[in-house]
């Protein structure tokens, strides 16, 4: 009977397990890509959903952010417009106060406009980005210092 039970509970820690495994290859998979240092400091993902081409002229993709992360400065020549899905973070524009982005918020990037986006510092971020391609892809510029990053928001 003890032998029943062992190798019982031995295939059942082997289904779970192999289900955590499962479940984890998942997820690592639906934050997408990491993405690289210097844009995006301390982590962030993206899994790009929509890859511009001849037929559709829209990038399209999800960003996700650990608390007190966030992109250099940069700007869209075709413009962007983001739509938080979960979490609190900020977006400033160059010479504007930052802003508190929240889950159901979206934000128009104009074109050319220069800004940053990211986590709050207690809080992770996810977005959803689309970004129109004809006019060029993302211009990354300097990063965003901490002091800008931990000012005042309105």
């Amino acid at each position: 009977m003890n032998s029943k039970k062992s190798i019982w509970l031995t295939m059942v820690a082997i289904i779970a397990f192999s289900g955590t495994i499962a479940a984890q290859d998942i997820s690592t998979f639906l934050k997408g890509q990491p993405l690289p240092p210097p844009r995006a400091t301390p982590a962030a993902w993206l899994l790009e959903l929509n890859k511009a081409d001849s037929l559709i002229d829209m990038g399209i993709s999800v960003a996700a952010f650990l608390p007190n992360t966030r992109l250099d400065w940069h700007h869209h020549p075709g413009g962007q417009v983001l739509i938080f899905t979960d979490g609190t973070g900020y977006y400033q524009e160059r010479g504007k106060a930052k802003q508190i982005v929240r889950k159901g918020d979206v934000i128009k990037c104009l074109p050319g406009v220069q800004h940053w986006h990211g986590a709050s510092i207690e809080s992770g971020v996810t977005y959803i980005a689309a970004s129109p391609a004809k006019k060029g892809p993302t211009v990354w510029l300097e990063k965003v210092t901490d002091e800008q990053y931990t000012s005042a928001a309105k």
